[in-house]
């Protein structure tokens, strides 16, 4: 499954996952101008597991109230995002039905059949 995992499609499939929503990003587009060379280097660092995570990114919102967030690195969300598409169906699956918290298909966001207009 690791090579699977680590694979250039895979990388490339999370690489449009990581970036959606925040495409003009700095650190985006850095990483996507060089996006070949910066796939294949993580692929590497993977395949021989020499892949160590890069610095958190430290800033500050005020939403409505200020909080200071810690992010990864844009290629470590890209290796987040390869992860999650292989272990969330299995982690998902121990769940049970009442788990809400970041699953898909799940949340205040989600109407009920129930809630829907007839």
């Amino acid at each position: 499954m690791y090579e699977e995992i680590s694979s250039f499609n895979n990388l490339l499939q999370a690489y449009y996952q990581s970036r959606k929503c925040k495409r003009y990003n700095a650190s985006i587009l850095q990483f996507g101008f060089f996006l070949e060379s910066n796939l294949l280097k993580l692929h590497q660092e993977l395949v021989s597991e020499r892949y160590l995570l890069s610095e958190y990114v430290y800033f500050s919102i005020h939403d409505p109230k200020e909080r200071d967030i810690a992010a990864p690195a844009f290629r470590d969300r890209v290796v987040q995002h390869t992860l999650i598409d292989y272990i969330e169906p299995l982690f998902d699956k121990q769940f049970i039905y009442d788990s809400y918290a970041c699953r898909k298909g799940k949340g205040t966001l989600v109407l009920h059949p129930l809630d829907l207009p007839s």
